[in-house]
């Protein structure tokens, strides 16, 4: 059964309506394609307007749902022989993330990704896409085989943020984010991040660090959740769509402010109403940065990454008050 999002509730009716009058057109001596004709223009003028217009709860509402594609659904459309690498070599394999070889285009490369689930049973083993610090240093043991074989780093960012939980934290879960952060930052091999869903806190920041950001039109990236921030200003959660508003978490928002580099437009409606073109979009924008990023040596990667980081923020206002003292 498919999940209505309280936005698309008008469109959905409509679409039922045109359903039903094709049926009883069908099975009944009457001709209704006029009326049908009628509808169906104003369903494509009522899709127009609500999903150019879509507001920051309603991009939170999709990034969120349930059949979105995951990192899984896209290596299968993007790459060719994948093989998955397991294990941290420490502790153990955390299934919230993903990670492996594969190849774009010909191109050997080393794809690493959060990794949700699509119902109950496979949430449960994925830990619902929060990691453990072992899902973070299988993630950093494969950047670092890639960085010895000279192989590009794809991450796709998929998470409400890292788990919280006694055992993670008994584990150096902070530690083990602090670590891929400043390893991955002095990376010798072109590292491309595209946020695909909900980017969480330090959880999607320990994928994070790369020459290239992207996120898909509707996803999110911030630092803590609408609920979580609701909480903390206005002591109740169910102030989450007022903050999603004013958090600027949104594609959109942080292109605005310098924190990614381009959007991936998304399928109408969501990536999850057509992988397989939402998959071709990201393609486009993989093809054309390895393009850019191969031609780049050792030193002016790790320059160009930093740079990137260096320039997002303002520091204007901080300089005219020390001029001013």
């Amino acid at each position: 059964m498919a999940v209505e999002l309280e936005f698309e509730r008008p469109i959905i009716e409509l679409r039922k309506k045109i359903t039903e009058l094709k049926e009883f057109t069908k099975n009944a001596d009457v001709d209704l394609s006029s009326e049908i004709q009628k509808l169906e223009g104003r369903l494509a003028k009522l899709e127009e307007d609500i999903y150019e217009n879509i507001k920051p709860w309603d991009r939170v509402q999709i990034a969120r749902h349930p059949e979105r594609p995951t990192t899984l659904d896209y290596i299968s459309f993007l790459f060719e022989n994948f093989f998955e690498c397991h294990g941290d070599r420490t502790f153990a394999d955390d299934e919230a993330i993903v990670g492996g070889i594969a190849k774009f285009k010909g191109l050997p490369v080393t794809v690493i990704g959060h990794q949700r689930g699509k119902d109950t049973k496979e949430n449960i083993r994925r830990n619902f896409g929060m990691p453990h610090p072992e899902g973070y240093r299988k993630a950093l043991r494969l950047m670092k085989q890639a960085d010895k074989f000279r192989r590009p780093i794809i991450c796709f960012i998929d998470t409400k943020g890292a788990y919280p939980g006694k055992a993670a934290e008994e584990r150096g879960q902070s530690e083990a984010i602090a670590r891929n952060l400043f390893e991955m930052a002095g990376l010798h091999v072109p590292v491309i991040c595209i946020v695909i869903g909900e980017g969480g806190s330090g959880g999607a920041l320990a994928l994070g660090v790369g020459n290239r950001i992207y996120m898909l039109e509707n996803s999110t990236y911030s630092v803590i959740s609408p609920e979580g921030a609701a909480a903390i200003l206005w002591k109740d959660a169910a102030h989450a769509k007022t903050a999603a508003e004013t958090m600027k978490i949104t594609a959109p928002d942080l292109k605005g402010l310098g924190v990614i580099d381009e959007i991936i437009p998304e399928i109408k409606g969501g990536a999850h109403k057509d992988v397989k073109k939402q998959a071709e979009e990201i393609e486009k924008i993989l093809t054309a940065s390895l393009k850019e990023l191969l031609h780049l040596s050792e030193e002016e990667l790790i320059a160009d990454r930093y740079n990137r980081f260096r320039t997002i923020g303002e520091y204007g206002l901080i300089n005219d008050l020390l001029s001013v003292n």
